[in-house]
């Protein structure tokens, strides 16, 4: 069953347990988790980076932009949350995903720690 909402959580780490229509959001760790929002069960973690996904907390609600597609699985849903809410984006093909994946660059382990 599709998520219509997310409640954000504010988390020092992330749990081991991932509820269905929360949010996590680790600022340590620059990163969110979330079950999918089509209801798959899949844990969908996005990486805080101005290169990638960006948080906006209004004090009350949360948004994640660019839209989250989640391309490696087998849902391959595409959405957006914004101030809570999912809203639902168009399907891509699979020539739309390859074009537009964003490379990841490989960090040696010292280069995460700088400025």
């Amino acid at each position: 069953m599709r998520v219509k909402s997310f409640k954000p959580q504010f988390v020092v780490r992330i749990p081991e347990h991932i509820a269905d229509r929360t949010l996590y959001i680790c600022l340590e760790c620059n990163i969110t988790i979330h079950k999918c929002a089509c209801g798959c069960g899949e844990e969908i973690a996005l990486p805080l980076d101005p290169k990638q996904w960006k948080l906006i907390y209004d004090g009350q609600t949360v948004s994640l932009t660019p839209s989250i597609g989640n391309w490696s699985y087998k849902c391959k849903s595409h959405y957006f949350i914004t101030n809570n809410n999912v809203e639902w984006a168009n399907t891509w093909t699979e020539n739309q995903i390859k074009k537009n994946r964003i490379p990841l660059k490989k960090k040696s382990f010292w280069d995460r720690f700088k400025l």
